[in-house]
């Protein structure tokens, strides 16, 4: 039998003054065995930085087919497709031929820096695509908070992202990339 997946429930209040946007989400996140703790909070920091009530995540690591978090409009039609880490540049260009826009969020410091100076040039065609990075430093203070049950709120004002627990405060930094 093999391991089972860590589920973590986490009550994520978002107040991004930046969209106007103030809503409490109860989220289920579900780590798969083979994820690392990393990666569980860079999809939560990245549910947060463009939370919307129709947002979800994506149904996980072992299908492909899926992005890590999407929205969708009430037809289906995809709205957002994000997609977190080093996607391979074709699977980047198929996501911006089904999505209105596609997001990704690099997390991985040097490493996605590398990718980043690999793929720049080909996915400056794709118009509808915008990657930000979340500083390495800032997603390893962050993934402190993880925890099976967790109370969270993030902050987003001028381009500033604070996430807090209640006890601890910590700036997220994140740095958009030119596509």
């Amino acid at each position: 039998m093999g391991t089972k997946s860590t589920v973590y429930k986490v009550d994520l209040m978002v107040n991004d003054i930046d969209r106007q946007y103030y809503a409490t989400h109860s989220l289920v996140l579900a780590q798969h065995p083979s994820e690392p703790d990393r990666r569980v909070m860079a999809r939560l920091l990245t549910f947060a930085l463009f939370a919307d009530e129709r947002l979800e995540f994506g149904r996980g690591l072992s299908t492909h087919e899926d992005p890590d978090l999407w929205l969708r409009d009430m037809t289906g039609a995809v709205e957002q497709w994000i997609e977190l880490g080093q996607p391979d540049e074709s699977n980047i260009r198929k996501a911006c031929g089904q999505a209105k826009e596609v997001i990704v969020v690099t997390y991985s410091g040097n490493s996605a820096e590398v990718w980043w100076t690999k793929n720049a040039v080909s996915l400056s065609r794709s118009k509808n695509l915008r990657v930000i990075d979340i500083e390495s430093a800032s997603l390893d203070n962050a993934t402190r908070f993880l925890d099976r049950r967790m109370s969270l709120s993030a902050t987003i004002q001028e381009g500033e992202f604070q996430l807090s627990n209640g006890t601890d405060s910590i700036e997220i930094i994140t740095k958009w990339r030119a596509v």
